[in-house]
Protein backbone atom coordinates (compact mmCIF):
# COMPACT_ATOMS: atom_id res chain seq x y z
CA UNK A 1 0.00 0.00 0.00
CA UNK A 2 1.24 3.43 -0.93
CA UNK A 3 2.23 5.64 1.69
CA UNK A 4 -0.69 8.11 3.20
CA UNK A 5 1.62 10.71 4.84
CA UNK A 6 4.25 12.64 2.65
CA UNK A 7 7.44 12.23 4.68
CA UNK A 8 9.26 15.28 3.67
CA UNK A 9 6.26 17.62 5.23
CA UNK A 10 6.30 15.60 8.61
CA UNK A 11 9.91 16.49 8.57
CA UNK A 12 9.68 19.84 7.99
CA UNK A 13 6.99 20.33 10.12
CA UNK A 14 8.62 19.27 13.25
CA UNK A 15 11.85 21.00 12.08
CA UNK A 16 9.95 24.12 12.36
CA UNK A 17 9.06 23.23 15.73
CA UNK A 18 12.51 22.66 16.64
CA UNK A 19 12.40 18.65 16.73
CA UNK A 20 13.32 15.97 14.74
CA UNK A 21 11.75 12.66 14.04
CA UNK A 22 12.71 9.17 14.14
CA UNK A 23 12.49 6.70 11.19
CA UNK A 24 10.20 4.69 12.91
CA UNK A 25 7.64 7.79 13.46
CA UNK A 26 6.77 7.58 10.07
CA UNK A 27 5.53 3.90 9.70
CA UNK A 28 3.83 4.55 12.91
CA UNK A 29 1.97 7.67 11.60
CA UNK A 30 0.89 6.28 8.52
CA UNK A 31 -0.64 3.46 10.46
CA UNK A 32 -2.36 6.15 12.74
CA UNK A 33 -3.73 7.77 9.54
CA UNK A 34 -4.80 4.64 8.30
CA UNK A 35 -6.36 3.58 11.10
CA UNK A 36 -8.37 7.35 11.40
CA UNK A 37 -9.60 6.97 7.49
CA UNK A 38 -10.75 3.58 7.93
CA UNK A 39 -13.05 4.87 11.40
CA UNK A 40 -14.26 7.46 9.22
CA UNK A 41 -15.37 5.13 6.37
CA UNK A 42 -17.22 3.59 8.72
CA UNK A 43 -19.20 6.06 9.77
CA UNK A 44 -19.47 7.44 6.43
CA UNK A 45 -20.94 3.98 5.46
CA UNK A 46 -23.48 3.88 8.54
CA UNK A 47 -24.68 7.37 7.55
CA UNK A 48 -25.24 5.73 4.01
CA UNK A 49 -22.54 8.29 1.99
CA UNK A 50 -19.89 7.25 -0.09
CA UNK A 51 -18.15 10.74 0.46
CA UNK A 52 -16.46 10.33 3.85
CA UNK A 53 -17.02 13.97 5.38
CA UNK A 54 -15.17 16.19 7.53
CA UNK A 55 -17.57 15.70 10.80
CA UNK A 56 -16.78 11.36 9.97
CA UNK A 57 -13.14 12.31 11.66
Amino acid sequence: MASLIVKSAVAEFLKKKGMRCSTELYAALDKAVAAKLDRALERAKKNKRSTVMEQDL
